[in-house]
């Protein structure tokens, strides 16, 4: 309040009535709007339409102001102009989602405001300034342009009530009130149930209240419901049919006894005949009754049923209010006397019930259309995992023959396949309990970690084996396999293994420390708070070197595998020059705001060359490797050169997955915070090491535990990079980085990027795994491309899909079953939200891997049969 002088004089003088409004989730601007301006409480699904705001139809305060012929003028938020369509006098709205303007969108507000107050041809003057709202997003709770920002408004305040008592002075009373719809994390985020995000203010400005300080009246706890009664009583307007809230204390208390009474009756047949509407057959004949014989009412215990509770407590209130009137209007004085304080506590111990009540009765869920969704869920759920069996047992058939280094294959399970499958039902049953879901990303570090130590438990038991039979195995091997281009590295020792697991778990550890995420620890000291208060200067240090390492590694990774092609050197260029365009994004124009023209022409820059590099080398590989016809020769050489001939399309996929993993990195080092940028560079390590371990000859797991296991990586990268399943750590201001004004397509599939871009780094890199099914001479010399196809994409797009089918029936049955749980709109609501947009980043990834695999094996395969053709002629 100290960056507020004004605000605060007006609280320490009793000329204001302050309130903190507890707020509804979900904390973002439409449903509170909606809470304050009808009464009513919103679902969880209004966070969808907050982006694309729809007509209010419901009954409504402004609604029943223009019906009494009310003028009313609006400046600011356009989302009031979207819900209340037609009823404004004047208006001029903006965009609320471009958040990186802090300036222009209050500005459009203030520049009207002489005019208006000037004005006399209005009734009702609503003002909604968005920069607090902006800066926060920004910079946060305590951003360097918060204190300025709150002058300013504290500057409007003060002209405001100048005005008010003006107006007072020529007779004409005013009532001012300033409100915030939602309040924000320290990150300046908001959606989710924190306190720090449902704290909002309201503030009443020209009332005569009998105020006894201002240190009791900043603890005073309201609903943000509560305005909708209050108003529409206040300025003489029926209350909104499906309000919840009830009238705020201490605001009618300038009104006579009388009417302050009337005013609590006329809130409780509003909330009975709700009741009615929502409990058939509820019946309260005799809760208005007149029955002056109040003895013993004080001491009247109201129990059983909620609908019996309620009728006590209203007829006990009804009885006291009629008493009361008696009493008023008689001479007689006795002992057992009703008074006003006694009516109305009575009174307010009927609404807040009622209230309580109602606000978790009108939020009830369609039974029937949940219970619809999951039978639909569950076919395709079916028909999804009878693929991913059928693909399992051919696989079988492709392996049955091949020895890995000496181990067969065998049927049996092992602890790997034991652990992730264990792992996968245990997530799902950890998703019933509501502090399970708020610290879930434990749960993906322990599957992860968990599945890695398997790994190097089986490595560290394979040494002794590879060492004694090394020798003798290898000889015959090489044998057999072309040299050229060699994919699939020997081991040498089995130690390889070891430090690629290694690598894994302690870059994993790392990650855990970055973001104390969840909801209960995250005031926790981690690595993130250390790097904000360590200075710009090491920020921007660390995001350099993260972009030089990731251009240096994935060139790198590009060179080792060159074949001096035309296609490997756009790659590289494309990777050099992106490179270059986030460094100098990030030294000029990160802090300076993406609003700035250069900025955006940066960005927008970084985006053509990443998009054109991925989708370039992903069309024209296939047509340009191989160069030479792998179908010459005898047929043993034909044989041999069908093994060649894969390893081709491997080389192939390799580089179209390596370009899209490094493309993809450098993409997150422009969206992400700037404390990000390290944890991208260990996510990006993380998953070459679980490459480099799968792709070792001797390494022995089923295909469908090697995707699961970059699956369990995705979704800890997920939670390592600060999200959670709150909707207060989805990062606003990096989607509309390269945006010149609002765009809820673009700006929604930015802040899908930057939310999922873990989960997209490492399903799309699941086209990196071996295809060792057709490693070896004993592999079917004639497979079909069907057969090559199903062993090479098949599970790396199955697996996935089944994974995440899991999570989503299995979280909308809990859903179902949990829908009057106490946390349903804090904790359960909001994860479902995102098991929808998981599902969709799932269906992206696999997309990828199904359209590049399948790209390039038809046009490998239409090369072999021109090429055969050649051969003939």
């Amino acid at each position: 309040m100290n960056a507020m002088p004004y605000t605060q004089s007006l609280l320490l003088n009793g000329k204001a009535v302050g309130y903190h409004a507890r707020a509804a989730p979900p904390t973002v601007t439409m449903p509170r709007l909606k809470a304050m301006i009808s009464g009513a409480i919103a679902g969880f699904l209004d966070v969808a339409f907050n982006f694309n705001t729809q007509a209010l139809l419901d009954d409504n305060l402004l609604g029943q102001l223009h019906d009494i012929g009310w003028k009313m003028v609006m400046l600011g938020d356009e989302t009031w102009i979207k819900l209340f369509p037609g009823l404004f006098t004047r208006q001029d709205g903006v965009s609320s989602f471009y958040v990186k303007d802090t300036v222009e969108v209050d500005y459009n507000v203030s520049r009207h405001l002489e005019g208006e107050l000037a004005a006399t041809d209005w009734d009702l003057l609503i003002l909604h300034y968005l920069g607090l709202d902006h800066v926060g997003h920004i910079g946060g709770r305590h951003s360097p342009l918060m204190v300025p920002k709150l002058k300013e408004m504290d500057e409007v305040i003060e002209k405001l009530d100048m005005a008010i008592i003006h107006h007072h002075k020529c007779n004409k009373r005013t009532l001012l009130m300033v409100v915030s719809d939602h309040g924000m994390t320290d990150g300046g985020n908001h959606g989710g149930s924190s306190d720090e995000e449902t704290d909002s203010m309201s503030l009443f400005i020209g009332l005569d209240c009998k105020v006894p300080d201002y240190a009791s009246l900043s603890y005073n706890s309201i609903s943000q419901v509560d305005m909708a009664p209050t108003l529409a009583l206040l300025l003489g307007v029926p209350i909104p049919k499906n309000n919840v809230g009830i009238l705020i204390r201490g605001i009618f208390d300038s009104l006579t006894d009388r009417h302050c009474l009337r005013a609590l009756e006329l809130n409780s047949w509003q909330l009975l005949r709700l009741l009615k509407a929502h409990v058939p057959g509820f019946s309260c004949r005799n809760s208005m009754s007149r029955d002056a014989n109040h003895e013993g009412l004080e001491d009247r215990k109201c129990n059983g049923s909620i609908e019996e509770k309620l009728c006590c407590l209203l007829s006990k209130a009804s009885s006291f209010h009629y008493s009361w009137k008696l009493q008023k209007n008689s001479s007689v004085i006795s002992d057992g006397m009703i008074s006003l304080e006694m009516t109305v506590e009575a009174y307010y111990q009927f609404l807040e019930t009622a209230s309580d009540w109602l606000s978790r009765k009108t939020t009830e869920k369609p039974v029937n259309l949940l219970a619809s969704g999951i039978a639909v869920m569950f076919v395709s759920f079916a028909i999804l995992l009878w693929g991913l069996l059928n693909l399992c047992k051919e696989f079988p058939v492709l392996q049955k023959n091949t020895s890995y280094q000496g181990e067969a294959y065998t049927n049996w399970w092992h602890l790997d396949e034991i652990f992730a499958l264990m792992g996968i039902m245990g997530h799902v049953l950890s998703l019933s309990a509501s502090s399970m879901v708020e610290e879930e990303q434990y749960t993906w570090h322990f599957l992860a970690s968990g599945l890695y130590f398997v790994f190097l438990r089986k490595a560290f038991q394979r040494v002794p084996k590879e060492t004694i039979s090394r020798s003798s195995v290898q000889e015959k091997k090489d044998s057999l396999k072309p040299t050229k281009h060699e994919f699939l590295r020997k081991d040498n020792g089995g130690y390889l293994k070891i430090l690629s697991i290694l690598l894994v778990l302690i870059l994993g550890r790392i990650l855990r420390g970055w973001h104390q995420g969840g909801v209960n620890w995250t005031h926790l000291p981690d690595v993130s708070k250390w790097l904000e208060h360590a200075g710009s200067l090491t920020l921007k240090s660390s995001q350099v070197a993260s972009v030089i390492f990731v251009v240096g590694l994935g060139s790198l990774s590009l060179f080792l595998r060159s074949q001096r092609s035309l296609i490997y050197a756009t790659a590289q260029i494309g990777i050099f020059v992106s490179g270059f365009l986030v460094v100098l994004y990030i030294m000029e124009y990160q802090h300076e705001g993406a609003s700035a023209y250069g900025g955006i022409l940066i960005a927008r820059m970084i985006y053509g060359f990443l998009g054109f590099t991925v989708l370039i080398t992903a069309i024209a590989s296939p047509w340009i490797i191989p160069k030479s016809n792998p179908f010459t020769g005898s047929v043993t050489s034909i044989e041999v050169n069908k093994w060649s001939f894969h390893l081709e399309i491997n080389n192939c996929t390799y580089l179209v997955g390596s370009t899209y993993v490094i493309c993809w990195c450098l993409l997150q080092l422009l969206l992400q915070q700037p404390i990000n940028a390290v944890p991208v560079v260990l996510l990006l390590m993380q998953l070459l090491g679980s490459l480099s371990y799968f792709s070792i000859a001797t390494v022995n797991h089923k295909k469908w535990v090697e995707v699961a296991s970059l699956y369990f990586l995705g979704m800890t990268g997920h939670f390592g990079l600060g999200n959670s399943n709150t909707l207060a750590t989805v990062d606003v201001a990096g989607a509309y980085i390269g945006l010149s004004s609002h765009s809820t397509f673009l700006s929604g599939i930015l802040a899908l990027i930057i939310t999922y871009a873990s989960l997209l780094l490492f399903l799309p890199s699941t086209i990196l795994l071996p295809m060792k099914d057709f490693r070896h001479k004993s592999s079917p010399p004639n497979a079909p491309m069907g057969s090559f196809l199903k062993s090479s994409i098949g599970m790396a797009c199955l697996m996935p899909l089944v994974m995440n089918s899991i999570v989503l029936i299995s979280f909308t049955f809990i859903l179902l079953l949990m829908r009057n749980h106490l946390f349903v709109w804090s904790v359960f609501s909001p994860k479902y939200l995102y098991v929808c947009a998981n599902t969709v980043s799932v269906y992206i990834g696999v997309s990828f891997v199904a359209a590049t695999g399948a790209y390039t094996c038809l046009v490998f395969f239409m090369r072999s049969k021109l090429l055969r053709l050649r051969g003939h002629g």
